[in-house]
């Protein structure tokens, strides 16, 4: 099964508070981080959902495994 490739603008969207879902990117991967009491308004500490928090996670306090107990639900386009 394929997943759906989205443009950086339909991530954006997907902020927590233009529309009800909270995705973020991370190494071309999008996650639903929706469920995630850590993402309540679609921010977590001073990272914004909607973007691409690869570059972001250089000074974050966890590893990429982080990611692993969320699903992906599409590739950044």
């Amino acid at each position: 099964m394929s997943i759906p490739t989205y443009s950086r603008q339909q991530l954006a969207l997907r902020n927590g508070q233009d529309r009800d879902e909270i995705w973020v990117a991370y190494k071309g991967k999008i996650y639903d981080v929706t469920a995630s009491r850590m993402w309540r308004d679609g921010k977590h500490y001073e990272h914004w959902a909607g973007q691409d928090l690869t570059p972001e996670l250089v000074d974050a306090p966890h590893t990429e495994k982080v990611f692993d107990k969320f699903d992906v639900i599409g590739k950044l386009g």
